[in-house]
């Protein structure tokens, strides 16, 4: 029988992402675990909608066997089976993170026994987590470069608060994992601003994109109208393709936030990004730091490593046996295993 791991869900930033760590490593490894002070740090404590569902989809996509899965809850004990390949249907039942939700599931697939399809209905345009586009046009080719392929489809957009979208992924079985190096991002070769309208007037996607224009010289401009049913919402992104990498920065609109200040929020995280020579940004380096340990060897450079990407460091080393090392010099830290 394998050992069980006790996780503490107060340590680090406290949040979601080290339940969701687990639940990959856990289906991936066999090892069991239990968490206590689930979200300890959070306005409302405990297993959200979003983490419910999580728990439930890898409970269904393992036969795992689970003490605590309910709302509320601030402990749970997770024995996982064997993860099996197929066609899966999660719905939040809120506009928490479809993405998030995959994030889960979506490594213990990789080494299911035939190719799968998992669809999340829920939020797909949550100021807290990475949308669909980040997901495909950031992450995934990074991922096809490890050896992971796996395709996601935003079939439709779900803003926050109402939710509402569906996002899914088709993903296949890794036949063997390859090394990523992530050195320095390279010279810039373009940036594109792109804004999303739902039930919004496009006075405020031009405003936005105005003042993405007035602190970077863009070579696409993209205003989307989507069907006022999938609003109210907008989101703001930019993304900067570079020689080795390319990066998306996003921000989502909020209700009496003028389109000049979202964008504006916009243009300050992405000037942080390009103040460094560091290849990822510090969301994307969360999303790295999985992948990476199981092909067990790489490395990437970021700015400014985040209270996230430490704790899932910390975490993906309860249950692989991997070491990260991470070194600052002149303001960039090389993320690598050692």
């Amino acid at each position: 029988m394998k050992r069980m791991i006790a996780l503490d869900g107060a340590q680090g930033e406290s949040g979601g992402q080290i339940l969701r760590s687990a639940l990959s490593l856990s289906m991936i490894t066999g090892q069991p675990f239990t968490i206590t002070s689930i979200r300890a740090g959070r306005a409302k404590p405990g297993l959200l909608r979003q983490h419910l569902t999580a728990v439930k989809a890898a409970t269904k996509i393992c036969g795992a066997t689970v003490e605590g899965a309910e709302l509320g809850s601030q402990r749970l004990l997770f024995r996982p089976g064997t993860v099996r390949g197929g066609d899966y249907r999660f719905a939040i039942g809120s506009a928490g993170s479809c993405t998030l939700v995959l994030q889960t599931v979506l490594p213990a697939l990789w080494f299911a026994d035939g190719p799968s399809r998992v669809e999340v209905s829920g939020g797909t345009d949550n100021p807290s987590a990475p949308p669909a586009d980040f997901i495909r046009r950031v992450l995934e080719p990074l991922l096809a470069k490890i050896g992971i392929h796996q395709q996601t489809t935003l079939l439709r957009h779900g803003f926050y608060p109402a939710g509402g979208g569906v996002v899914a992924t088709e993903v296949s079985p890794v036949a063997s994992f390859n090394t990523l190096q992530l050195g320095e991002r390279g010279n810039i070769v373009q940036m594109r601003g792109e804004v999303l309208l739902a039930g919004v007037p496009r006075h405020v996607a031009e405003r936005e994109i105005a003042t993405l224009a007035g602190s970077f010289s863009l070579h696409e401009q993209n205003i989307h109208n989507l069907p006022r049913d999938q609003g109210p919402g907008n989101t703001v992104s930019l993304e900067v393709e570079s020689e080795n990498i390319t990066e998306r920065f996003f921000v989502v609109g909020e209700k009496r936030v003028s389109a000049e200040v979202v964008a504006a929020q916009l243009v300050k995280e992405v000037k942080r990004y390009l103040a460094s020579t560091a290849a990822v940004g510090e969301y994307l380096a969360d999303q790295l730091v999985l992948p990476m340990a199981l092909a067990g060897a790489g490395e990437f450079t970021v700015a400014h490593p985040s209270c996230h990407l430490l704790t899932n460091i910390a975490v993906v080393e309860r249950f692989l046996p991997v070491r990260f090392s991470l070194i600052e010099t002149d303001g960039v830290t090389r993320v690598s295993i050692e």
